[in-house]
């Protein structure tokens, strides 16, 4: 099951470009496998994302299915934010920027 990072105040979950397992790369949901490795990896890759606040984004867990969703929504286009909704359900907004 898919561990992401969510924005404890927004909701928004973090997206980034990724490397997929055939070296393509694309942009989408960054996640972790297991719960350990993002609890010890979350604060340092939040750091190198340039998040300055990495205390506000906490873990959620996904299902596998619910992820792949939320990556189509985003449509591999870095100009859309996703958040996930109390219906769970993702959402996705054009960014301000």
């Amino acid at each position: 099951m898919p561990y992401v990072l969510q924005h404890k105040h927004t909701s928004q979950i973090f997206t980034c470009r990724l490397v997929n397992h055939y070296g393509l790369t694309y942009y989408g949901v960054k996640f972790w496998d297991e719960q350990d490795d993002a609890e010890e990896q979350s604060v340092p890759f939040l750091q190198s994302a340039g998040i300055k606040e990495p205390e506000e984004w906490g873990i959620i867990l996904l299902e596998e299915g619910e992820m792949k969703l939320c990556n189509v929504k985003l449509r591999n286009d870095p100009n859309f934010l996703l958040y996930w909704n109390d219906a769970r359900k993702p959402e996705v907004r054009r960014s301000a920027t």
